[in-house]
């Protein structure tokens, strides 16, 4: 997936039929492939940037793109400085748009398809230990750090942190689709919620005991404090009553850990690495955590292994007596 990084706030203005190949692009991609806003904004920034390159050549047909062109674009991001991993992520958005532009018949041939991959080190994800994420939770029946305090509504918003901490790290699911829960989608005498992952992609997932006692007593005694006409069915919610933004959400697990003391800061996806490694160290199997993460692929969840197996040299090295 091409890098989320913002994109330009003053894109260059390109030749109409290469402006035209940009607006069934994002149209492809968010109707056809489904992918998020976010993703679709990454994808399209990166294909303007490709064809601002491209008009710089002099080329304003699309017939006329070939590898050297899109080769030639990657070589001016290497020579700005940019990383391997982003520079791959962006030949992936090349080839995105090439193949669509073959699929369209826009293009004779997909020259996207001779661009070698580009091999990039992964990096082993942040994960928090058992005890650190016990200091950041507490002991799970509402002595979390952060203790409600002050009116209705900050009382009402703690315990809807406490809940989003326990949630985040009881199922692993993303932020986003934290965010995208209704109230339905959660059925507490299962302890399961319904989420809709990337690709529109609905599956089901459990959470524990602290997680189910924390949501409860935020739909019982913080949601109704905060919730408006216009909420509608939204789980999560704003101060002032809207569904519940992704950045309000990450601000609100930056601030858990930071009153916690002594706990790396992480985010809402450090929860997710840290929730999937410690189903893998605690037994679970490879496929079920595939399953409860909504990865597509099964390599992609295989890294909680890696994360585990260091780990695990790690405290060899420190406690055995001949290590």
């Amino acid at each position: 997936m091409p890098s989320l990084s913002k994109p330009q706030e003053d894109p260059p203005e390109l030749p109409a039929e290469l402006e035209a190949l940009v607006r069934v692009f994002r149209r492809h991609l968010s109707a056809t492939r489904g992918l998020s806003p976010n993703t679709v904004r990454a994808y399209v920034g990166d294909a303007v940037s490709l064809l601002a390159h491209v008009a710089m050549c002099g080329i304003e047909d699309v017939a006329e793109i070939d590898v050297s062109v899109i080769r030639a674009w990657l070589a001016t991001l290497h020579a700005a400085g940019q990383s391997r991993t982003s520079i791959a992520r962006r030949a992936a958005s090349a080839r995105a748009l090439t193949a669509f532009a073959h699929e369209r018949g826009l293009l004779a041939t997909d020259p996207g398809a001779l661009l070698g991959t580009l091999k990039t080190r992964r990096e082993l994800p942040e994960v928090l230990g058992l005890d650190e994420v016990l200091a950041v939770l507490g002991d799970g029946r509402g002595k979390a750090n952060g203790a409600a305090g002050g009116d209705d509504v900050s009382a009402a918003v703690c315990l809807r942190d406490t809940a989003i901490m326990e949630l985040l790290y009881a199922s692993g699911i993303r932020v986003s689709e934290l965010c995208g829960l209704d109230v339905d989608d959660v059925d507490e005498s299962r302890r399961t919620i319904r989420v809709l992952g990337k690709g529109s992609k609905e599956r089901i997932v459990p959470f524990g005991v602290p997680a189910e006692r924390a949501i409860r007593h935020w739909r019982k005694a913080g949601r109704p404090a905060i919730a408006r006409e216009s909420s509608g069915p939204a789980l999560f919610l704003g101060a002032l009553g809207g569904r519940l933004d992704p950045r309000t959400a990450r601000r609100v697990v930056h601030a858990r850990i930071a009153a916690a003391g002594s706990v790396p800061d992480t985010g809402p996806h450090g929860l997710r690495h840290t929730a999937a490694t410690h189903l893998l160290e605690g037994g679970a199997d490879l496929r079920s955590v595939q399953e409860m993460l909504g990865h597509a692929s099964l390599a992609t969840t295989q890294i909680y292994t890696h994360v585990s197996i260091e780990r695990l040299i790690s405290a060899y090295r420190q406690a055995h007596p001949r290590a």
